[in-house]
C-alpha cells in the first residue's frame, strides 16, 4: 500500500480511494455500497496503521512449499484454508498481512472475488489485495449487496462451530439450578416436543426468546480437580407466550399462575424440572487465527456430548479461559503424552519417559472466564481428556 502527500493524479487518486476503503476495513469499519465511492481523508491513526501493514511480512522460510504468486478468493473458502495454501504455519496468517493484533482484531474483509498476491522482497513474504504494484486494490462493491452466501470469508467453517457458538452455556457457579424451570406441560404430558406449551414458574424478564437446559455438570480440572465451572446441557429454545401471576380466588386464598411458553425447537425432548435462560444476542465475529502472544499451557477437560476421544471437527473444552489469556482465534497445539519404555540395554532396565509430541490443532471459538471451547482442526491420533495443549 504506498500512501501519498499532496495533490494526486487521477490514477493516483483512485489508488488512493481503495487504500483509504482497505484501511477503513482495516479498522473495522463500515465500506460504502457500489454506488458512489467518496474521497475519504486518511487519517493520522488510519495512516499510521495502514504503515503498520505494511512493514511486516513472514520470512520466505516461513511460506509453504507451493504457495502461489496470485489467488482469487472463491465461494467458500476460509482464511483457515487460505492460510494453508500459503503458510507452513497457518496460525502465522496475521504476521503475512502484517497485522497488529492489539490495534486489529477482525480479519481483512476478504470477499470471494478478490485477488492476493504474494509480494516478496528483502527475505520476506505478505498478501496484498489486487495486482501488488500498488494501484490496484481490487474491491467488488456488487458482493456487498445483500447476499449472505457472497459476504466476506469466516476465518473457520462455521456450521462447524454455529451450534455452539451461544449453545454451549459454562457458568461460574451452579447458577442454573435457581434458573425459572418447566412445572408442568399441558394436559399432564411429563415429555414435551416442539410446538408443544410449557408452563414455568420463576423470576421472568417479558423477553421473547429463551433456551431450555438441563443439569449443569461441574468441569473439573484434569490436574487439581478444581471445579472451573459448570457446563449446562442444551435441550432446546423457547418463546415466551403470556406472563404468569400470583392471584387471590374468590375465597381469599392466593394461588399462583405458572408463566406460558411455547417450545419452538429442540435437540431432545425437554421435561418437567428443566431450566430456561434469556438467549443472548449472536455474536459472530469472525476472529484472526494467531498463536498467542505469551505461554500458555494446560489440559483438555472433556469431549463436547459425553465421548471418550474426539477427532477432526469435533468440540473440546479446555482448563484455561480469559483470566488466562485464552482469546477467541488462537490455535493451539494439542500434545499427545510420551509413553514410558524400558531402557533394555541398561543393566538396570531404566524406565524412560519419552517426550510429549503435537499431534493435532486446536482453534478456540468460544472463551468464559476459567474454561474454553475449541473446534479440532486436525488430529492424528484421537484426542482425549487430559492431553495437554501448548502454544503452537
Amino acid at each position: 500500500m504506498i500512501l501519498c502527500h499532496g495533490k494526486l493524479a487521477p490514477v493516483q487518486r483512485a489508488s488512493a480511494r481503495a487504500a483509504s476503503l482497505l484501511t477503513l476495513a482495516l479498522l473495522g469499519l463500515s465500506i460504502p455500497t457500489a454506488h458512489a465511492f467518496p474521497d475519504y481523508p486518511i487519517t493520522g491513526a488510519q495512516r499510521g496503521t495502514a504503515q503498520k501493514v505494511a512493514e511486516a511480512g513472514v520470512p520466505l522460510s516461513e511460506l509453504a512449499p507451493n504457495a502461489p504468486d496470485r489467488y482469487t478468493v472463491k465461494r467458500g473458502d476460509t482464511l483457515w484454508d487460505i492460510s494453508k495454501l500459503f503458510l507452513r504455519s497457518p496460525w502465522r496468517w496475521p504476521e503475512l498481512w502484517g497485522m497488529n493484533l492489539q490495534d486489529i482484531r477482525n480479519p481483512h474483509l476478504i470477499y470471494p472475488g478478490q485477488l492476493l498476491t504474494l509480494v516478496k522482497s528483502g527475505g520476506r513474504a505478505r498478501l496484498v489485495f489486487g495486482d501488488g504494484d500498488g494501484g490496484t486494490v481490487k474491491l467488488s462493491p456488487h458482493v456487498r449487496a445483500g447476499d449472505a452466501n457472497l459476504g466476506p470469508i469466516v476465518s473457520i467453517s462455521l456450521h462447524l462451530i454455529e451450534p455452539f457458538l451461544n449453545d454451549a452455556v459454562v457458568l461460574d457457579s451452579d447458577a442454573l439450578a435457581r434458573a425459572p424451570r418447566i412445572v408442568a406441560g399441558r394436559e399432564g404430558r411429563e415429555l414435551l416436543s416442539r410446538g408443544d406449551t410449557a408452563y414455568v414458574r420463576g423470576d421472568l424478564p417479558a423477553t421473547r426468546d429463551w433456551r431450555i437446559f438441563r443439569e449443569a455438570r461441574p468441569l473439573l480440572d484434569p490436574s487439581s480437580g478444581e471445579i472451573l465451572g459448570y457446563e449446562a446441557a442444551f435441550v432446546g429454545n423457547a418463546e415466551y407466550v403470556r406472563p404468569g401471576e400470583t392471584r387471590t380466588d374468590a375465597k381469599g386464598a392466593t394461588e399462583v399462575v405458572p408463566a406460558t411458553f411455547m417450545l419452538s425447537a429442540l435437540r431432545q425432548e425437554a421435561g418437567i424440572g428443566d431450566r430456561i435462560a434469556q438467549a443472548p444476542v449472536h455474536d459472530y465475529r469472525n476472529y484472526v487465527p494467531h498463536a498467542p502472544s505469551t505461554p500458555i499451557e494446560g489440559q483438555i477437560i472433556s469431549i463436547y456430548g459425553d465421548g471418550l476421544s474426539a477427532g477432526q471437527n469435533q468440540i473440546v473444552a479446555l482448563n484455561r479461559g480469559e483470566r488466562d489469556g485464552v482469546e477467541r482465534g488462537h490455535v493451539l497445539s494439542v500434545l499427545r503424552a510420551g509413553e514410558r519404555v524400558q531402557d533394555r540395554a541398561d543393566p538396570l532396565k531404566a524406565t524412560l519417559k519419552l517426550p510429549d509430541e503435537a499431534h493435532g490443532q486446536l482453534f478456540v471459538f468460544r472463551v468464559f472466564d476459567r474454561v474454553s471451547y475449541a473446534l479440532i482442526l486436525s488430529a492424528e491420533t484421537a484426542v482425549r481428556p487430559g492431553d495437554r495443549f501448548t502454544p503452537p
